[in-house]
């Protein structure tokens, strides 16, 4: 393991904090190293709904601070990660009868415009909203409201802030589990292991930021953390045929409920319940999928649709802290505040969402430099006006490849909007060390390719062993566990129970 013995900032976990701590702390000329016991979003942080939003479900719960604070984050993203995180317009179907109705709705979508500093809504008539979204049901519907939010890749983005801060001389591994050390009561750094070679290495750091998300409770001082588990399904779009978004209230608890177009399929989402024993895989179970099921078919009473028709399924654990008192909440009633605490040399963060994780790896640094990690000041960040899919997830070095590459590895694999030449620069350049590192995150196509991608297996077979050097049985052994993986936490239900 090449690590050098000493760092000023040691981070434990490579999900959306991680990173922005990790790219913050580039930013202001430290010596930083990032581990994660698994791949680099490999956790929450590439199972969430997609969505880089304003939070206005916050504003029922009072959360005032947490809505303020994340329409601004969106808009800023917006501006600053263009090619990346890009603008989604939404349609949101007001039914005869239900609530909250138009004024209720109306007013909370006003505020939220209010805290953005400009108009994203607009109320609209049934015309038009059938006219945005055609496959909408018509019965029943009196009004809408288009909405404009965020949508990104989630992983791509955890992606990008780690290698934006590699290419400024930080280092980050994956794959690695630290074991903190602490000498008369203060955290110095971490034994580290390489989870696939078995290489060691120890080393210290002045700080050490303690980022591992719904895994935190190990640090020492950590919250009391609820995990709760986020449930998705994924259609082809020729199943569920949306043109952009649409959000609405579940019939059953009224609780929001959302189907998007992302990465060429419609993602639909999401649930909110107990997941107690972190250390179980997140996968959706049966009532979840019909739960979803059961929510799509209020906006499109004509499809006959079914949890076995999707193309896959995902479900994440949101690392929720619970407050004095605040065990007994039901699940979405539970604040999505970050919690952040300290022991000499450690600092440990937990919480939050992925929109904000900016201002949370703000927070994080100045507990750091409060330790005595001296820093260069926060420099004026530089706007990207114009980025194209490609320079905003692979950057200009990574697009300028791909482009270079023969047409015919340029073509789009399996009707997705991924090519094998965007798979072999993240083969070469971007640490993956597992196939399903690649086909889960550094790409997705496992999530909007039939089966997870399996037909184009033997078509990855030789760059995988020409770019990985996976050769002998290691490719072999690489898709029999994708394959395993895949079935056990990706495949959806094989039925929904209809009404």
């Amino acid at each position: 393991m090449n690590v050098d013995p000493h760092y000023d900032l040691l981070i434990v976990g490579g999900g959306i904090t991680g990173a922005a701590v990790l790219h913050a702390a580039s930013r202001r000329g430290l010596k930083a190293l990032l581990v994660d016991r698994s791949d680099f979003a490999g956790g929450t942080s590439s199972w969430s709904s997609k969505l880089i939003h304003g939070g206005m479900r916050y504003l029922k719960s009072g959360q005032w601070r947490m809505t303020l604070e994340s329409v601004r984050e969106r808009e800023r993203l917006l501006r600053e990660r263009p090619g990346l995180v890009e603008p989604q317009p939404f349609v949101m179907p007001i039914h005869e009868g239900t609530r909250p109705g138009r004024l209720a709705l109306g007013v909370a979508f006003w505020i939220a415009d209010r805290m953005a500093g400009h108009a994203t809504a607009r109320r609209i008539a049934p015309a038009e909203a059938l006219a945005l979204e055609p496959a909408l049901g018509r019965d029943r519907l009196r009004a809408a409201i288009a909405f404009r939010d965020g949508v990104v890749d989630d992983a791509r983005l955890v992606l990008r802030l780690i290698f934006d801060a590699v290419e400024r001389g930080t280092r980050a591994l994956n794959h690695v589990e630290a074991s903190l050390i602490e000498r008369a009561g203060r955290v110095t750094g971490a034994r580290l292991e390489d989870r696939l070679d078995g290489t060691r290495a120890d080393v210290t750091a002045t700080v050490t930021v303690h980022a591992a998300g719904v895994w935190a409770g190990a640090a020492p001082g950590a919250p009391t953390l609820r995990p709760l588990r986020g449930s998705h399904l994924v259609f082809a779009r020729e199943t569920v045929p949306l043109r952009s978004g649409l959000a609405w209230l579940h019939p059953r608890d009224r609780r929001p409920v959302f189907a998007h177009v992302w990465e060429g399929a419609v993602l639909v989402g999401t649930t909110d319940i107990d997941h107690p024993v972190a250390e179980v895989p997140a996968t959706i179970s049966p009532a979840e999928a019909e739960y979803l099921v059961e929510a799509l078919r209020l906006p499109f009473p004509q499809l006959r649709l079914d949890a076995a028709q999707a193309l896959s399924a995902f479900a994440g654990l949101r690392a929720i802290v619970v407050p004095p008192g605040e065990a007994h909440l039901p699940p979405s009633s539970m604040g999505r505040d970050s919690a952040l605490w300290t022991r000499p040399g450690l600092v440990g963060i937990t919480g939050g969402k992925l929109t904000t994780h900016r201002a949370t790896a703000a927070e994080v640094l100045r507990e750091v430099e409060r330790q005595g990690v001296r820093m260069a000041p926060e420099p004026v960040p530089s706007l990207v006006q114009v980025a194209t899919r490609l320079q905003g997830r692979l950057g200009i070095a990574g697009a300028a490849w791909v482009a270079a590459r023969p047409v015919e590895e340029q073509a789009p694999l399996a009707g997705t909007p991924y090519s094998l030449a965007e798979l072999r620069w993240s083969m070469r350049k971007e640490q993956v060390r597992r196939l399903d590192d690649l086909l889960l995150r550094r790409t997705r196509l496992g999530l909007v390719a039939a089966r997870g991608g399996e037909s184009l297996l033997p078509l990855l077979e030789g760059p995988c062993r020409e770019d990985l050097g996976w050769r002998g049985p290691r490719w072999a052994d690489e898709a029999a566990r994708y394959r395993a993986q895949w079935a056990a936490r990706h495949a959806p239900p094989a039925h929904s129970i209809r009404p």
